[in-house]
């Protein structure tokens, strides 16, 4: 897998944590030491501060782990490289780059929808229907930008050694016809072709399921290896987005994905069904006799 400077700083950060804890030091006690403030040291902790060199060495000689100096010092380095940017580009949009990062760094993603397709699963026309519909006022730029970097994403799940993707389709979303008709038959036939890849499993919460625990909220669950903590929940809003990261939280999304495969189709009763639909609904032959334009 490609180096990842956002789970490179919270590896960092927590190396940095642990050794805090071992020498038996407060944050106080380092910050005190380090001629600094408290909230520097405990930004440092959590990664939301990236550690210079020269203090990853202080706070190494403070802990008395100068024998991991030379490791903690070329995780910062690391850290800090601008590599992810040069690949993807100008996002427009600061909150997306860290969720693609930790999507690249997952071993498996788990992404439960209620209104509309999975990301890695959409097609262009249906993204930017979509994007253009749930942000009416965005500039035609920002929007192109945003759709190409969607179907970058994408390549993850051809790679030999990227995620497993579980999605977690409510049928409703299958109705909504974003884009109309024509993009919606696109869309579905896309689905259906990626749960043909060994790294994607489709599976279709039916109308017939009543309510699940995934009533609540949307939600993806993103299962990261090499981090710690070794897993995230991830929300997303109008305004933002929420990371999730506490053991019991991680608890509460597990459960609820139990709950809501247990109510789910299997993966070829939900490729099935799609199919069916795409048919009946969205198929050459029925759009004519009912008279729509495609």
């Amino acid at each position: 897998m490609a180096y990842n400077s956002t789970l490179g700083r919270r590896q960092l950060a927590e190396r940095l944590r642990r050794l805090r804890l071992e020498s038996g030091l407060s944050i106080d006690d380092v910050a005190e030491k380090l001629m600094c403030s408290a909230s520097k040291i405990s930004r440092l902790e959590t990664g939301k501060r990236g550690a210079v060199l020269k203090d990853v060495r202080d706070l190494c000689q403070i802990y008395g782990a100068v024998d991991q100096m030379e490791e903690l010092l070329a995780l910062a380095r690391e850290s800090r490289r601008p590599g992810f940017r040069h690949e993807y580009g100008d996002l427009r949009d600061d909150t997306l780059y860290p969720y693609i990062q930790y999507e690249e760094q997952a071993s498996r993603i788990i992404d439960f929808q209620t209104c509309y397709v999975p990301a890695l699963l959409q097609t262009e026309a249906y993204a930017r229907a979509l994007v253009r519909g749930v942000l009416p006022e965005i500039d035609e730029e920002v929007l192109v930008s945003r759709v190409a970097v969607r179907m970058q994403r994408q390549k993850l799940l051809t790679k030999s050694d990227g995620p497993t993707l579980t999605a977690l389709i409510h049928e409703s979303v299958l109705h909504h016809r974003v884009g109309g008709v024509t993009v919606m038959r696109e869309q579905l036939d896309r689905i259906i072709e990626a749960a043909a890849l060994p790294s994607v499993t489709v599976r279709l919460i039916p109308f017939t399921a009543g309510a699940t625990m995934g009533f609540v909220n949307t939600f993806v669950l993103l299962d990261l290896p090499l981090s710690s903590p070794p897993s995230l929940v991830y929300l997303e809003g109008l305004t933002g987005a929420d990371y999730l990261e506490k053991p019991k939280e991680i608890a509460v999304y597990r459960e609820a994905v139990k709950n809501i495969t247990e109510k789910a189709l299997d993966p070829a009763e939900s490729i099935d069904r799609i199919a069916r639909l795409r048919e009946v609904v969205f198929g050459e032959q029925s759009l004519q006799e009912a008279g729509h334009s495609t």
